[in-house]
């Protein structure tokens, strides 16, 4: 964890080592690179302005020598450019300060189990009857199979962490085109039709892709 405020950072340590993670603190961009050059780590909490090496550096070194390993924003620049710039740099969350600690140790939890399967190769999905495996896109059913295109596995996965749960417009739109602008959201409605088509073979089950007007899309799945 990088973070320059000497209070916050050993308030978050302490909390984070009673929920049973090892936490190594450091007091700015520049020994955070150092510890990463000598230790290895699962994931990385960036503050962005910081002495010495700003947090977006520090992204873009780890993004260049340790591309596995997952990295989270803890920032107070709250500008939606800089969300911008933090998702295309690759972070895999942005948390504003202040923010709850709570929220925090839950999106650490589910980013290490996902980083976990993906390393292992057996992150698969079942939504109803189908069968969806994000690395190699496919989604099969019975002896179908359908073969996606990156961002619709892209797109189709985050729908499936979130299943029953409001995936965002913006966060869908950061994540997997690192751009919200008005054509990438249609863009973005477009694939969303098609998943829809490829989610519909399925005669046990009712898969719905609901839209949200304004909010954001939520996965369904119901037993017929």
């Amino acid at each position: 964890m990088a973070e320059d405020d000497a209070n916050l950072g050993m308030m978050l340590k302490i909390f984070l080592e009673m929920n049973d993670f090892n936490i190594t603190l450091c007091e700015n961009g520049e020994t955070a690179l150092k510890m990463l050059e000598s230790q290895s780590f699962d994931l990385a909490i960036l503050d962005i302005m910081m002495p010495l090496l700003d947090g977006f550096s520090v992204a873009v070194e780890i993004q260049k020598k340790y591309k596995q390993m997952p990295f989270v924003f803890l920032t107070a620049k709250a500008l939606k450019d800089d969300q911008i710039k933090g998702y295309q740099l690759g972070a895999s969350d942005y948390l504003i300060k202040p923010f709850d600690p709570e929220i925090l140790l839950f999106k650490i939890q589910v980013l290490l189990q996902k980083n976990s399967l993906q390393t292992n190769n057996s992150t698969i999905f079942n939504i109803g009857n189908y069968e969806f495996n994000p690395e190699k896109r496919y989604l099969k059913i019975d002896t179908h199979e359908q073969k996606l295109s990156p961002k619709e596995a892209e797109l189709l996965q985050l729908l499936c962490e979130k299943k029953g749960e409001v995936l965002s417009h913006e966060e869908a739109l950061l994540k997997v085109w690192k751009n919200d602008d008005y054509f990438t959201k249609q863009s973005m409605n477009v694939f969303i039709t098609h998943l829809r088509k490829f989610l519909s073979f399925d005669t046990m089950h009712h898969i719905e892709i609901e839209n949200l007007h304004s909010k954001g899309f939520i996965l369904k799945v119901e037993q017929i």
